[in-house]
């Protein structure tokens, strides 16, 4: 079966800042699809972050492109396999030179916190028991 993949464009200040933020949060830069105008960060085997310096993200748009740190364009929400999970990528986020963003959601079942990244675009990490989602 075809397995769909998502490429998430995320405008950035700093190209070589943004790259080292998302490998000390444990991702990898995949150097075939990277230059100094763009990094190729593999969050998982279908999903992969595409930071793109201003100039070279608006070459594929004709829009204003947002400043994420006054106008939310986008949350993206990434699963994790346990709570302990979830505190860990956003504690490394944090000590990486992310900020919280939001509160800590606790619903027993989920529990998920979030963080913005050095453009202040928004990762929510979220983990749900498994036992609630098969209903």
């Amino acid at each position: 079966m075809y397995q769909q993949m998502i490429f998430v464009n995320l405008a950035t200040d700093d190209v070589a800042a943004s790259r080292k933020f998302f490998t000390e949060l444990g991702y990898k830069i995949n150097p075939q699809f990277s230059t100094d105008d763009c990094s190729c960060v593999v969050i998982s085997d279908t999903i992969i972050a595409m930071l793109l310096s201003k100039q070279r993200y608006a070459d594929f748009t004709k829009k204003e492109i947002a400043d994420a740190r006054k106008t939310s364009e986008v949350l993206i929400c990434l699963s994790a396999e346990s709570r302990e999970k979830v505190d860990e990528l956003v504690e490394k986020a944090l000590a990486a030179g992310g900020t919280v963003s939001g509160e800590t959601q606790d619903h027993g079942y989920m529990y998920g916190r979030a963080f913005d990244d050095l453009d202040g675009h928004t990762w929510e990490v979220m983990w749900m028991d498994p036992a609630a989602v098969q209903g």
